[in-house]
């Protein structure tokens, strides 16, 4: 299989192999809304990270949304009164146009010939107006509860250097990240892990000349077949995740009510880990394999060569090393269809990878999943083996305490 990367792929989102028949209202607009958001996360957009971000407060909007018509859950944010012959693929429909039209005034133009497109459909009458009225409120209070959540403040990441020598003066991504409301966890420490192993120590020395062995862009070691996974998984959050849990959705035939609720609690479960290592990660500011590995002979263990002309595979993300981002947004995806589905094994979902043209990698087991996207994040120069340890177990418990905590089933059905 061709596993070339190929340039400008970023923009492009991951889909599914094979579409499903039994898409419903929810995977319908995640796939609208991992489109709109695409630019977002391309190269010259605001991030990945932001576009994660919008992707919750879709998928908490219409998770309420239904939510509010049906009540077998516990609200996100909010349950209003609603006719339960409310349509529900009008009210989630006008609720993820609502949130999404908030990107800029093209997006807002798109959404709205989206909608309309979308109600189409379905039969005029007061269930789906009342479905459309109940969505836009819905929407705008999920965007009214996020509008000041940190997410977009100021960027005052500072450099260490020394008067008058120079640094690199790439803009580092989301600092200001760790100060952010989370939508599901306490604060964004929570989960903060210890600190990297020392340098001086043995485990340092193994796991930094596997990563330089291993993870070089020229590695003689590397086996195709994990080139090939470490290009596979250049893609960023959300278009890494979404089409699998998209995916997993139509293959457990979910109902709209329960699908809009395990996209909620993957797509919160997903940014909350990210504020999470983003946390973690510019509190011990550790360096990344390429500065390591340059810089080789200033570590203090003998047992780490310089190599002065070491890259990895691609461009390493700007923001320090540990923990691995990647690992724990995976593993956070791992811990909510564990906890929610009450197994680590699932139906076979088949993926592709716009930065890994023309292969198809399989899953049928969760952590077999998350293991993939570590030993991937290794294999392309990113992260040392510790770092993506690390990384996975956090996204576990922070997947598990998502289900948990927010969006549990509701004692009565009262109404």
């Amino acid at each position: 299989m061709n596993s070339r990367l190929c340039s400008g792929l970023l923009t492009v989102v991951m889909i599914a192999a094979a579409p499903s028949t039994f898409a419903n209202v929810i995977t319908d607009w995640d796939d609208k809304a991992l489109i709109a958001v695409t630019p977002m996360a391309s190269l010259g957009g605001t991030n990945p990270y932001m576009a994660q971000r919008m992707m919750a407060m879709v998928h908490t909007a219409m998770f309420d949304t239904v939510n509010s018509i049906e009540r077998r859950y516990q609200p996100y944010l909010v349950q209003l009164p609603a006719d339960p012959t409310t349509s529900k693929e009008a009210a989630a429909a006008a609720a993820a146009a609502k949130v999404l039209a908030t990107i800029d005034t093209k997006t807002a133009a798109e959404m709205t010939a989206a909608l309309a497109s979308y109600l189409a459909s379905i039969a005029d009458g007061p269930a789906k107006s009342d479905g459309v009225k109940l969505g836009e409120v819905v929407g705008a209070k999920i965007l009214e509860a996020r509008k000041n959540d940190g997410s977009d403040a100021p960027d005052a990441y500072r450099p260490i250097t020394t008067p008058g020598v120079y640094v690199p003066t790439a803009i580092t991504i989301s600092s200001m990240w760790p100060n952010m409301k989370p939508f599901a966890i306490a604060t964004p420490s929570q989960f903060r892990p210890g600190p990297p192993i020392a340098l001086e120590s043995k485990e340092w020395a193994t796991e930094y000349n596997e990563l330089k062995d291993y993870g070089g862009h020229t590695s003689a070691k590397r086996a195709p077949g994990q080139t090939e996974t470490a290009r596979f998984w250049l893609i960023g959050p959300p278009a890494a995740y979404h089409p699998f849990l998209r995916q997993l959705v139509t293959a457990k035939q979910m109902s709209v009510v329960a699908s809009a609720r395990f996209m909620a609690l993957a797509a919160i479960g997903i940014n909350d880990a990210i504020i999470a290592v983003l946390d973690a990660k510019y509190h011990y500011n550790f360096w990344r394999p390429i500065t390591a590995i340059r810089n080789g002979d200033l570590d203090g263990n003998s047992a780490t060569d310089r190599e002065a002309t070491w890259q990895p595979i691609a461009n390493t993300p700007m923001h320090p090393e540990y923990p691995c981002s990647h690992c724990i947004q995976s593993g956070a995806v791992a811990g909510v269809v564990k906890s929610v589905l009450g197994t680590e094994d699932i139906p076979e979902i088949a993926m592709t990878s716009p930065t890994a043209p023309g292969v198809t990698h399989r899953f049928t087991n969760m952590r077999a999943y998350a293991d993939e996207v570590a030993n991937a994040r290794i294999w392309a120069g990113f992260h040392y083996r510790f770092s993506t340890r690390v990384g996975t177990e956090m996204g576990l418990r922070i997947g598990e305490y998502v289900v948990k905590n927010v969006m549990q089933l509701a004692t009565t059905a009262s109404r």
